[in-house]
C-alpha cells in the first residue's frame, strides 16, 4: 500500500507559532464579545469562524502537513454543505429547516459562513479527542482511527447542544419548521449532526493513517487548541449571566419557551458536557507533561 508523505510547514516558520496564540485568543474575543457587544451574527460569526480556520489551519499543518489539512477541510466542507442542503430540502438527515439571511450570503442553500464553522470547531473537536485518547503523532494508529471520530464527533454535537435553541429559537438565524421538544429544536437534528461530523472525521481517520512524517514539535501544542476550545466553554455561560432579555419566544409549532430557560439550560448542557471533554483533555495533556 502506498504510504502518503506529509508535507511539513518548513522547520524555519517559526512564525506559525505565535500566529496561533494570536488567532486562538481571536476566536476566545469574538465570542466574548459577539455576547457582551450583542454584534449581529455575521459580524461575531464572521469573526470566530475566520479565527477558528486560520487556527485550524495552521495548527493542522504542523500536525499533518499542508496538504492532508486541506484535504481535511475539503471534505469537512464538502460533506457539511452537501448534508446540510439535502436536509433543507429533504429533511434529511436534521430535519426540516432553511437559513434565513441574517448570516450573510449562500453557498446554494447554506450561509457561507457555516463551513468555516464546521471545521474550525471540527479541528478544535478532533484534536481534543486525539487529547483525550493519547494520540501524540496525530497518525491515529491501531483502533484510534475508529475511536477518534466517534469521540471528535461527540465533542462536535455537544458544542451544537449550547448553540442551537439560542441561534435558532432565540435569534432566528435558522427556522425549525415544526420546531422541536429542545427549547424549538428536534432531537433527530443531533442525530443528524453526529451523522454528519462523523462521516467526514471517519474519511479523514482513514487518509491520516496512511501518513508519514515527524511527530508535532511546536511549544505549547496541546495548550494553543485547549485555549481556543474554552470561547466555546465560556459562551453560553456568558449569555446567561449577561443577556438580560427577558419574555418568551413562540416556535413554529406554537410553543412558548422562555428565553431565560433557554439560556440556562444550554449553560448546564454546557458545563456538564463540553467542559468535561475539556478537563479530560486538560488532564491527560498534563499527565504526558509529567511522564
Amino acid at each position: 500500500m502506498k504510504v502518503l508523505q506529509a508535507t511539513h510547514p518548513k522547520a524555519g516558520a517559526q512564525w506559525i507559532s505565535p500566529a496561533l496564540w494570536v488567532f486562538a485568543a481571536a476566536s476566545v474575543l469574538s465570542h466574548v464579545a459577539s455576547v457582551l457587544l450583542h454584534l449581529p451574527t455575521v459580524v461575531g460569526g464572521a469573526m470566530l469562524a475566520l479565527s477558528l480556520l486560520m487556527f485550524g489551519l495552521l495548527h493542522g499543518a504542523s500536525t499533518y502537513g499542508w496538504r492532508a489539512i486541506l484535504f481535511f477541510i475539503a471534505i469537512c466542507l464538502g460533506f457539511s454543505n452537501a448534508f446540510e442542503n439535502l436536509s433543507i430540502v429533504t429533511g434529511f438527515p436534521f430535519g426540516s429547516y432553511h437559513y434565513s439571511d441574517t448570516i450573510g450570503p449562500k453557498l446554494f442553500l447554506v450561509p457561507l459562513l457555516i463551513g468555516p464553522a464546521y471545521f474550525g470547531v471540527g479541528y478544535l473537536s478532533w484534536t481534543l479527542a486525539r487529547a483525550i485518547l493519547g494520540d501524540t503523532s496525530g497518525r491515529l494508529r491501531g483502533s484510534l482511527a475508529v475511536q477518534t471520530p466517534v469521540i471528535a464527533s461527540f465533542i462536535m454535537v455537544s458544542w451544537d447542544l449550547t448553540i442551537d435553541p439560542m441561534m435558532s429559537t432565540i435569534t432566528g438565524n435558522w427556522i425549525w419548521h415544526h420546531g422541536g421538544s429542545y427549547f424549538g429544536v428536534p432531537f433527530v437534528n443531533f442525530l443528524g449532526w453526529y451523522l454528519t461530523v462523523y462521516v467526514f472525521f471517519q474519511v479523514f481517520a482513514l487518509y491520516a493513517r496512511r501518513l508519514k512524517g515527524p511527530r508535532p514539535d511546536m511549544a505549547g501544542y496541546w495548550i494553543k487548541p485547549l485555549f481556543a476550545y474554552t470561547s466555546i466553554i465560556a459562551a453560553p455561560i456568558l449569555s446567561l449571566l449577561f443577556d438580560t432579555q427577558a419574555g418568551g419566544v413562540t416556535d413554529p409549532s406554537g410553543a412558548v419557551w422562555q428565553l431565560h430557560d433557554i439560556r440556562a439550560a444550554t449553560a448546564l448542557v454546557g458545563l456538564f458536557t463540553v467542559l468535561p471533554f475539556w478537563l479530560l483533555a486538560v488532564f491527560r495533556s498534563l499527565a504526558r507533561v509529567g511522564e
